[in-house]
């Protein structure tokens, strides 16, 4: 795996755990505290950037991953600022996110045995 990648992906795994922080008190926090949305597009911005930074090393995505999905949702969170479905973004932060966790998860266990000290 190159180095870049096993970087990136130690990275997702840290914003992992934050969304998982993030959305453990629940849709209703979550969406009564602008603070807590903004974070979420945030993170979800970061994980797209990094999966592109992934994608253009060429590095396959695992079964089930479309590297382009990620890309397209940090793409329209950038440009789509002021139109932001949040009840969409909520359901990325809770279904989605996990599922690209699992996927991820064997590239990410290779990443932390490349790159120990991270």
């Amino acid at each position: 795996m190159p180095e870049k990648v096993a970087y990136e992906l130690i990275h997702l795994f840290d914003w992992f755990q934050r969304i998982e922080e993030l959305t453990a008190h629940g849709h209703g926090q979550y969406m009564s505290n602008a603070l807590n949305m903004e974070a979420g597009d945030s993170l979800l911005m970061k994980i797209g950037e990094s999966i592109k930074r992934i994608s253009k090393t060429g590095f396959p995505a695992p079964n089930g991953v479309i590297w382009s999905e990620a890309i397209s949702n940090r793409n329209w969170l950038i440009h789509q600022y002021d139109s932001i479905d949040r009840a969409l973004t909520w359901h990325t932060l809770t279904k989605s996110i996990p599922e690209l966790k699992v996927a991820l998860t064997p590239s990410y266990e290779l990443a932390r045995l490349q790159i120990p000290e991270f």
